[in-house]
């Protein structure tokens, strides 16, 4: 937001710019709520918080350097009437509506295409296949993960430079109108629907809610703004638009796999015929490119070449380590869909080496009253596909008692932390996979740190 003047954000905002010494200057290079995180060129927003409200950093987060603070007007006026007092001071009453609103307002001058990309389970993997085959062809931004929220996308929009021609945000969901308001912020042009599947059940009640809930990205979209979405999902059909153009990805449909090969795919995408060379193997990667291929043709662009994919932190990234360990790191969330799809990984990389299987997995949150029926459809699925299975969580017990094979258990992820370096033997490939409150990052250091006996 650099090419904006304090009073053009303020107007943007709808905030009263209360002081600043540089009112002409060039505007901040992004927004921050954390006051840690407040230096030259950013913006810090203070926001009332559970504990504490960040307004009350305000000055902490001039001091540092910060371009200016947007905040309550209560603390806006303590910050502008200090006399040490560096940089602007903007004071709204809804201060999260004011960063709303800046960010909506930057979003439309940029003039960038923005897909917003939701779903069950793959989202931020779609995401970062996106990055991967749109940026070689357009100046493209990304969201980072966790920057999904009503806080943090936003961010992420103010953080896009100038020149930002294509704008990918990934937008989560915990309830019902959530994704109504990521849509009113972000408005975006092309909205994809990676996956449906049974989670937040424990607050939406139903797959058939989980879906409108999510369908509310197609309602944020513009007349002629284009929907993607999987094939043969009948839940989403009630939800569907006339006067959005429908793009279905999957078997048999508009955009789909041809040819898989060594180091490629060939991709039939609504006539076009497309080969991408790929360094992953993953199905369901393979399945979410077709969405992101899908995507980039709507804004536009022909993907061609190499797909470089950086996934996003414990999303199934592969590690070698001693010993002839491989360790899948799967550990950052968990449903019954994603918990599948990690399964047959396990054996995918596990099968050419002739490895022992090991799974490590840990219960999967807010799936409602059929929580442990879903855990033991998942012990009886990796039977087979399992050679030990340890779980971890009261709720993983279910896995084990289904699952035919050896198994372990452990109550929390820092004895389970402790038992597995243990169990494993030169040449395992585990697989480590929870719902992110597990924490099972815990089981992936432990791992990487052990030393397996030869």
């Amino acid at each position: 937001m650099q090419t904006w003047t304090a009073e053009q954000i303020a107007h943007a905002a709808g905030a009263q710019l209360l002081t600043g010494d540089r009112p002409t200057a060039a505007g901040p290079e992004r927004a921050t709520i954390d006051s840690r995180d407040a230096g030259a060129g950013v913006l810090f927003v203070g926001l009332p918080g559970e504990r504490a409200h960040g307004g009350e950093f305000a000055l902490q987060a001039l001091a540092a350097g910060a371009w200016g603070v947007l905040t309550s007007p209560d603390h806006a006026r303590a910050a502008s009437e200090d006399p040490q007092t560096k940089g602007v001071v903007l004071a709204a009453e809804d201060p999260l509506a004011a960063l709303q609103r800046l960010a909506t307002a930057w979003r439309l001058y940029l003039g960038a295409h923005v897909i917003g990309v939701t779903g069950s389970t793959g989202k931020t993997s779609t995401k970062d296949l996106l990055l991967g085959v749109i940026s070689p062809h357009r100046r493209t931004v990304a969201s980072r993960a966790n920057f999904n929220t009503e806080i943090g996308l936003p961010l992420e929009i103010m953080a896009a430079p100038a020149e930002t021609q294509v704008l990918i945000l990934e937008m989560g969901m915990r309830g019902p109108g959530q994704i109504a308001e990521l849509g009113a912020i972000a408005r975006p042009d092309v909205g994809i629907i990676v996956s449906l599947g049974p989670v937040h059940l424990e607050l939406l009640g139903s797959i058939e809610a989980i879906a409108a809930a999510k369908a509310e990205l197609i309602a944020a979209l513009p007349g002629g703004g284009t929907a993607i979405v999987p094939v043969d999902e009948p839940l989403l059909a009630p939800h569907l638009r006339d006067d959005v153009s429908i793009v279905t990805f999957g078997l048999g449909v508009a955009v789909q796999l041809r040819v898989v090969g060594p180091g490629h795919v060939d991709i039939d995408a609504a006539g076009t015929s497309i080969r991408l060379q790929i360094d992953f193997a993953q199905a369901h990667l393979r399945r979410n490119l077709l969405a992101a291929v899908a995507a980039a043709q709507a804004v536009g662009v022909t993907p061609a070449g190499r797909v470089e994919l950086a996934l996003s932190p414990g999303r199934g990234q592969q590690t070698a380590l001693p010993g002839g360990v491989v360790l899948i790191d799967d550990c950052y969330n968990a449903n019954p869909m994603s918990m599948r799809a990690a399964l047959d990984d396990l054996t995918r990389v596990a099968a050419p080496m002739k490895a022992r299987k090991v799974a490590v997995l840990g219960d999967m949150l807010e799936l409602g009253p059929d929580a442990s029926r879903f855990h033991a459809e998942i012990g009886t699925y990796a039977s087979g596909r399992a050679d030990l299975l340890v779980t971890v969580g009261p709720l993983a017990r279910a896995m084990g008692e289904a699952f035919e094979g050896q198994t372990q258990h452990a109550e929390t992820a820092a004895e389970a932390a402790r038992l597995v370096p243990d169990l494993l033997q030169p040449g395992d490939v585990v697989l480590v996979k929870g719902s992110r409150g597990v924490a099972l990052e815990q089981v992936c250091h432990a791992v990487a740190a052990g030393t397996v006996a030869s």
